[in-house]
């Protein structure tokens, strides 16, 4: 029997399993949100008034947030209580206000909305496809630009940014890179807010979705851009933004942004146009919750971890053991976050993709890391093992290097 032929014996007894796997999206298991079960009785009739004394069923409080959440909430993007937004849920939705906002009136250091100068946005790549969505969705020209182990391709981004006013800014995932787990090294953060751009209102919105999302217990020290920024006298350059998505519930939490004192005070001003307040009882809700978790916000992550560096290390494992001499696909291995990203040798990536989900697992469709979901080289995957079970990601990392042999296979036979 030819190697061609074994694969696809091997690939048919896969199907005959009745599969049903999928590893499509970034989401917390059930055990991560069983983490924050407590959350759900944290707040009742006897506990609605805050350290502060907001009644926290009023409208009183302010768009900044309760104070008792800055608190505990400014360590997680690494700024000071006074430098934080706490907001709504979806860090998504803050983002889509504040570069609506820039749209339709600039941000700090803006003189002109940027509605009226074809405003363009960098992006990583391979990236999230919901900044692609977004940035695309509100009428930016969307530029891309590559990411290592160092962070995003700074010699690309200057060339890009250094001569047109028109491009206001990079979008991107500065630590733990959905898809491919990097980080931006100190270099890289140095450069990148310190360069001299065209458009004197360039800025750096910073998705830090996963500041928080170790595998380890030691995890590397990663830069503090807001941090680098006040170094060179950018502060302002810097906008930071999280949530706790995936700390406690993903459908109710908070959201997050960073920034200077300068910026506190010009994004406070546009919130407060638009709302009289966020969700405090939410964001109390969060603060009680923590303050009876042992070691608080850094003890919840530790256990998080606890669950997901298993599922990992069965990525990693697999990937090793089927493909690692075999020069068909190269990956991550990423020290946190919520994903590995897999390229395959040969422009193979959606068939890959094609031959899972008929054997019965769903991944992410393939050119989703790209902008207009157009993988150029048709190679990359990217691989979300924290949702399923642990013996289900055994299961479709399996399943995903036989359909890397088979589709690798099948390519260099239609080449012969």
């Amino acid at each position: 029997m030819s190697n061609l032929a074994a694969l696809r014996e091997q690939f048919e007894q896969f199907k005959l399993q009745g599969l049903s796997l999928n590893m499509e999206r970034g989401q917390p298991a059930d055990a991560n949100f069983d983490l924050s079960l407590p959350i759900l009785s944290a707040v009742d009739e006897s506990n609605y008034q805050t350290d502060n004394n907001v009644d926290i069923r009023n409208y009183p409080g302010g768009v900044l947030g309760l104070k008792e959440a800055r608190e505990v909430f400014c360590q997680q993007l690494r700024v000071d209580k006074d430098e934080i937004i706490i907001g709504n849920n979806s860090s998504l939705d803050f983002m889509a206000r504040i570069l609506s906002w820039a749209l339709l009136r600039g941000v700090i250091n803006s003189d002109a909305p940027w509605v009226g100068q074809s405003p363009k946005l960098i992006v990583t790549v391979p990236g999230y496809d919901r900044h692609f969505t977004l940035a695309k969705a509100l009428g930016f020209e969307i530029l891309s630009v590559g990411i290592d182990h160092n962070g995003p391709d700074m010699d690309a981004i200057e060339k890009l940014a250094a001569n047109d006013p028109s491009v206001k800014g990079i979008y991107f995932v500065p630590t733990y890179s959905n898809p491919t787990g990097d980080s931006v090294s100190q270099a890289v953060a140095d450069r990148l807010v310190s360069f001299k751009a065209a458009a004197a209102d360039f800025t750096i919105f910073a998705d830090d979705a996963y500041a928080v999302h170790h595998l380890d217990d030691n995890p590397p020290e990663f830069p503090n851009l807001l941090e680098t920024a006040k170094n060179h006298g950018t502060q302002d350059r810097v906008l930071l933004f999280g949530s706790t998505s995936k700390v406690t519930f993903a459908s109710g939490g908070l959201a997050l942004a960073g920034m200077s004192l300068a910026n506190i005070d010009y994004w406070s001003a546009a919130l407060n146009s638009q709302t009289i307040g966020p969700n405090k009882a939410e964001q109390w809700r969060h603060v009680l919750f923590l303050r009876k978790y042992p070691d608080g916000l850094t003890g919840l992550m530790r256990d998080h971890a606890k669950i997901l560096k298993p599922k990992f290390d069965c990525v990693q494992r697999v990937l090793n053991e089927d493909l690692g001499n075999l020069n068909l696909a190269t990956w991550t291995n990423p020290l946190g976050g919520y994903f590995v990203s897999l390229d395959t040798r040969l422009p193979i990536a959606d068939r890959v993709v094609s031959l899972a989900r008929e054997a019965g697992l769903a991944l992410t469709p393939t050119g989703a890391t790209f902008p207009d979901g157009i993988d150029p080289k048709n190679c990359n995957i990217r691989l979300a093992p924290t949702r399923p079970p642990l013996e289900e990601v055994e299961q479709a990392m399996a399943l995903v290097t036989c359909c890397i042999k088979l589709a690798s296979a099948e390519y260099e036979a239609a080449q012969s």
